[in-house]
């Protein structure tokens, strides 16, 4: 299994992203996944950002993002989305996606596959 991160970059605060979590893989039924979003910054632990359960695709966000960030998912084009707007610096960190057979959660060791990663860089 493969999850590919995409979309990341640098942008002024106030602006926004979006990013791509492609998956692939043999039997790898991508609908059947729950997904997330994590984030960690320089010095710090890797954070959730938010998830979106499989089949009844609820949305789960962290508070320092609600509002601010959307998650969605293609099950046709195997692909997972973070749009991110009204960016913040604190907002800078590598983001990555995982998937998990079950349902969504906010700890990291729940999921069983990860991306490796794209960077998110807010400056002015």
């Amino acid at each position: 299994v493969q999850l590919v991160e995409s979309g990341g970059g640098s942008v002024q605060p106030g602006g926004s992203l979006r990013l791509s979590c492609a998956a692939s893989g043999p039997s790898f039924s991508f609908s059947e996944q729950s997904m997330a979003w994590f984030r960690q910054a320089p010095g710090k632990e890797r954070e959730f950002v938010g998830s979106i359960t499989r089949i009844i695709d609820r949305l789960d966000y962290d508070d320092s993002v609600k509002g601010r960030f959307t998650i969605s998912r293609d099950n046709a084009q195997n692909t997972f989305y973070l749009q991110m707007d009204s960016l913040k610096f604190e907002d800078t960190a590598i983001y990555y996606c995982a998937a998990a057979r079950g349902a969504a959660s906010r700890r990291d060791r729940w999921y069983e596959y990860w991306g490796q990663g794209t960077q998110v860089t807010v400056s002015s």
